[in-house]
């Protein structure tokens, strides 16, 4: 899958220090943390064939420049899964160059293949540069979300 000169494909082993590096910067735009310990299961989720959690890298040049990781599941309102986009990220210095579009349509693509009945995913009201290129490819519903953490 190819985009504007950025290539997408499925993450693996020898993407780690990459990855993280971009993972870690992921989550200080949410001003957050996670111990190591979550990172590490995270990264074992995304190469574990028996899970169906799926990460997929941004190249340009041969450096990763973005990722997104995506999570299927059945659901009660169709008799196919759902394809959750559970993060986004794209390096700071290649936002607005079609990293996200490219990663977007490349799970939209993986969705078709594993015959999902939809993509969806939530971003922080305030998100409005990335909400810009959302509301060009995708249907912003009425919908709100709701939390507990437990």
């Amino acid at each position: 899958m190819k985009h504007s000169s950025v290539k997408i494909k499925l993450l693996a082993h020898n993407d780690y220090s990459s990855w993280l590096n971009l993972w870690q910067n992921y989550l200080r735009f949410y001003e957050t943390s996670l111990p190591m310990s979550i990172i590490d299961a995270t990264w074992h989720n995304l190469l574990n064939n028996d899970i169906p959690i799926y990460g997929f890298g941004a190249w340009k040049d041969d450096i990763l420049v973005g990722f997104t990781h995506v999570v299927l599941h059945p659901n009660t309102w169709n008799t196919t899964d759902c394809c959750y986009l559970e993060d986004l990220y794209a390096s700071e210095n290649m936002r607005g160059q079609g990293v996200g579009r490219a990663l977007i349509e490349a799970v939209y693509a993986f969705a078709n293949e594993k015959n999902c009945n939809r993509v969806y995913w939530v971003t922080q009201e305030n998100n409005t540069s990335a909400r810009k290129l959302y509301d060009n490819i995708a249907s912003l519903t009425n919908m709100v979300q709701y939390r507990k953490n437990l």
